[in-house]
């Protein structure tokens, strides 16, 4: 708990048995109250290594849902159990849990109620090996994405996030794309619904066992970003009417 506040940290799990344990045992647990594993049908033994480090929840897809459907299924179940601060941490330990302090206290503290790690803050993803067209890539879609979207992010693309159970109650990111531009059209939604987002650097580590796509499907990803972005600015200047940005019944 912080200042009362459910603490819960959701691991979006595919194929991340080699990499679970570091990831969890840096989990800050004198502020975190709850972990949520789910594995989106990994074909190792992701499930039973989460059960050997005694996590308590833990979903299994039968099939793999994607990405996205990995989050929704997250959010639901830390909405259940009652979370008031959400973070996902990508269990392949590319991101370090110890920046979970920091961005609890942000939301607790009701500075902010959302928190991503930025890889681009400082020079945390080039030193820790973010591919060149990678970074390159990023770059360009995160300085389109401002453009359009009338906000300003050092990037748009981290899995690192952290959000208050207000701003997953107010979005509907249950109607969002199953694969990966699911983290797009989520941060389109904050942000189109008036809800400040803060950044905080973020060192990250690419290395064999770190899940990553390939080039073909990070350009349909690229793809889908701009087309994101393009909905957001449409709907921003009276031109279009998109499902995503209207409130919650």
């Amino acid at each position: 708990m912080y200042k009362d506040k459910k603490v819960v940290v959701v691991l979006p799990a595919y194929n991340a048995e080699l990499t679970l344990e570091q990831t969890y045992k840096e989990i800050s647990f004198d502020l975190v109250d709850e972990v949520i594993l789910c594995d989106d049908a990994s074909k190792d033994n992701t499930v039973a290594k989460a059960k050997e480090l005694g996590i308590k929840h833990i979903i299994s897809h039968e099939s793999n849902k994607g990405y996205g459907g990995n989050q929704k299924s997250l959010y639901n179940k830390a909405l259940e159990l009652g979370g008031d601060i959400v973070i996902m941490l990508h269990p392949d330990y590319q991101y370090t849990p110890k920046l979970i302090p920091s961005m609890v206290n942000i939301i607790g503290d009701e500075l902010y109620p959302v928190v991503l790690g930025s890889r681009i803050l400082g020079k945390g993803a080039l030193k820790g090996g973010m591919p060149l067209y990678k970074y390159v890539a990023n770059r360009f879609l995160t300085f389109t994405q401002n453009l359009l979207i009338n906000y300003k992010l050092s990037e748009y693309h981290t899995g690192y996030r952290a959000f208050s159970r207000e701003v997953l109650e107010s979005i509907r990111f249950n109607e969002n794309s199953d694969d990966f531009i699911f983290d797009n059209e989520m941060l389109s939604q904050i942000v189109y619904a008036g809800f400040d987002i803060a950044e905080v650097t973020c060192p990250t580590k690419y290395f064999e066992e770190a899940s990553s796509i390939n080039l073909s499907r990070s350009t349909k990803y690229g793809l889908g970003v701009l087309l994101v972005s393009l909905k957001h600015f449409l709907q921003r200047i009276g031109l279009g009417s998109f499902h995503l940005y209207k409130k919650k019944d």
